[in-house]
């Protein structure tokens, strides 16, 4: 197996670009980012626990790590890491993401996620076929844009769920 699995995904969004970017920019200080990113990864791990076995669920992600914006007038982009601890304790980068939005219309923006997902280090990650890792790369980063997404398009929903 090789040592990462390539991974992208899409959306459209229903909303301006430049509402969009303010959101991201927004998100992307007041921790927002960092949430979704833990329960993003919780999933992936999910997944692999149910294909896998438990060996394999014995990672947790413990930081996130996020550029500054970058923006252009039609263009927005952040990269990133998810840094996890593997089941031998030792640290390992998840992810290396980039996260872009990109005017694609009047009313319409599009979201999107490219990047490489790594398995665990070590026995627990060894033993993975490709197939079990893409399919659980593949739930953690669409769990992360639909969070992402919902975001962007209902500010206002996101704010009363981090009251709760």
């Amino acid at each position: 197996m090789t040592d990462h699995t390539v991974i992208g995904d899409r959306v459209t969004l229903n909303v301006g670009f430049r509402a969009a970017q303010a959101r991201l920019r927004i998100m992307a200080l007041d921790g927002m980012l960092l949430r979704a990113s833990q329960v993003a990864y919780g999933e992936g791990i999910t997944c692999l626990v149910e294909l896998a076995g438990p060996a394999a669920g014995l990672t947790r992600l413990v930081d996130v790590g996020l550029e500054d914006l970058a923006e252009t007038d039609d263009y927005a982009h952040i990269a990133f890491q998810w840094e996890a601890i593997a089941a031998d304790g030792k640290l390992f980068t998840a992810l290396d993401a980039d996260l872009m939005l990109a005017l694609a219309g009047d009313q319409i923006t599009t979201l999107s996620l490219t990047g490489a997902y790594h398995p665990q280090p070590g026995r627990a990650g060894a033993g993975l076929g490709q197939v079990i890792v893409r399919c659980c790369a593949i739930a953690a980063i669409g769990s992360f844009l639909d969070q992402v997404a919902c975001a962007l398009v209902h500010p206002a929903g996101t704010a009363g769920a981090r009251r709760l």
